[in-house]
């Protein structure tokens, strides 16, 4: 069966195979109700006895679908696929979208009942905050009053606010010299210009994170590690024996006690394993965790795009560290490499890098092979949109964000697929079959 939902993909004409048959009938029939109403419908009578799979495939071949009439037919298709997804029996809650990329000065993008109405409109069901973003939350309030975090809820016109990501706090715990300048920009105006006084703010600010979620009821915040030995990353000049070491006691010193007290308050921290951290890969990973003594609240936020423009194996990534992954970002992207450039970009802007993030459908990342083993290992958080596309409107991506999530949440089976081979058993059974008896 086609995968309807994958509208883009399915645009443009390829093949792919179904993971939900439901999510697909919801659109099959969106696409062939907006097709019966459009006026330049050629061959009327032809089309008419043609189901819906017919017309997607058709259309599709064709290419006649304009961007103005794809993104009509998801305004319909989104609360569709909403309704199913909060019915489903999916291990992943989804779909939700992190809203640090959209939000501005201007409406629906200005505030949180605004950009919570716009986002619901797309079939959201639930909103990432950017903790560190005034215009949709007072972070101090949050942290010392549970009614004003219960009205901050009342707010969100029925979203689920599934974490408070706190990735520009976290940046600023540790930073190398060569980066304070660059890295000012995020901290409060009063500290910028004094490294020590920014990080101790920073700090506070986590806290205050830490404090907020609990408010908030969640359990997760997606964070960045900051880096002290970024710039060292490459071993030219050659590193001195025990710089690494140092750089990683040196980090874990710092985030400590921001640990302890997520602990206390059962706040766990996933960080984005991301490259400018210290923390990028699951090597990187492991290290901090030891330097911590494997500390309960250090956990991954997946984001396998990171992983993509790495040439990191992403889908085994799981398997391999399932039971830390407390959070996930759904965001594309490839790798194209060139006899200009390869992994390190060649100081080349986005859209000529050979690495590059893309609108969810558009990039290299399996996300069937995603979500199948993110379930496997029993990952039962959210799975949130990040859009980040250096060719595609922000508008777009959002829109084919939510249907792209939605069909790839996968239904726990409520019995095995062999079960009506089976038979009853019991221990002497077993023991005649293995010829014991």
């Amino acid at each position: 069966m086609v995968e309807g939902a994958r509208l883009e993909s399915v645009y443009r004409g390829n093949s792919i195979e179904g993971s939900n048959p439901s999510l697909s009938a919801i659109v099959f029939s969106t696409a062939y109700e907006d097709w019966l109403g459009h006026p330049d419908r050629p061959e009327e009578t032809r089309f008419a006895s043609w189901s819906p799979k017919d017309f997607f495939e058709e259309h599709a071949h064709n290419r006649t679908c304009c961007a103005r009439r794809k993104s009509l037919l998801l305004s319909k298709l989104a609360p569709r696929c909403a309704a199913l997804c909060a019915t489903m029996g999916s291990m992943i809650k989804g779909p939700a979208i992190f809203l640090a990329q959209f939000m501005g000065d201007e409406a629906p993008f200005n505030s949180l009942p605004n950009i919570t109405a716009w986002a619901k409109s797309l079939g959201y069901l639930g909103v990432q905050l950017p903790s560190w973003d005034s215009r949709i939350m007072d972070l101090a309030k949050a942290a010392e009053s549970k009614t004003y975090c219960d009205d901050l809820k009342g707010q969100t016109n029925g979203l689920v606010i599934t974490e408070l990501a706190s990735h520009l706090q976290g940046q600023l715990v540790a930073s190398h010299p060569a980066f304070d300048e660059l890295f000012d920009v995020f901290a409060a105006p009063e500290v910028r210009g004094n490294p020590k006084v920014r990080s101790e703010w920073a700090i506070n600010q986590l806290k205050l994170v830490i404090k907020a979620s609990a408010n908030l009821g969640l359990p997760v915040t997606p964070s960045f590690s900051g880096a002290l030995l970024w710039p060292t990353l490459y071993p030219w000049p050659q590193r001195p024996p025990g710089l690494v070491d140092e750089g990683f006691q040196e980090l874990a010193k710092r985030w400590k006690p921001i640990l302890d007290m997520a602990d206390e308050y059962g706040v766990d921290f996933a960080y984005e394993l991301h490259p400018g951290e210290d923390l990028y890969d699951g090597a990187t990973f492991e290290r901090f965790l030891e330097v911590t003594g494997n500390h309960p609240r250090v956990n991954i936020n997946y984001d396998p795009s990171h992983f993509i423009l790495q040439c990191l194996d992403y889908v085994g990534f799981i398997d391999v560290y399932g039971p830390r992954i407390k959070a996930f970002h759904v965001k594309d992207a490839e790798f194209r490499p060139s006899a200009r450039a390869g992994v390190y970009g060649g100081y080349l802007d986005w859209k000529e890098r050979p690495g590059r993030f893309r609108s969810l459908g558009d990039g290299q990342v399996d996300f069937k092979q995603v979500f199948t083993r993110l379930t496997a290992v029993g990952y039962s958080s959210w799975a949130v949109l990040e859009w980040e596309c250096c060719y595609k409107d922000s508008g777009q991506g959002a829109a084919e964000g939510a249907p792209f999530i939605a069909s790839h949440l996968i239904e726990v089976p409520k019995k095995a697929f062999d079960d009506f081979a089976g038979a009853a058993s019991d221990s002497a059974r077993n023991r005649r079959i293995l010829g014991l008896d």
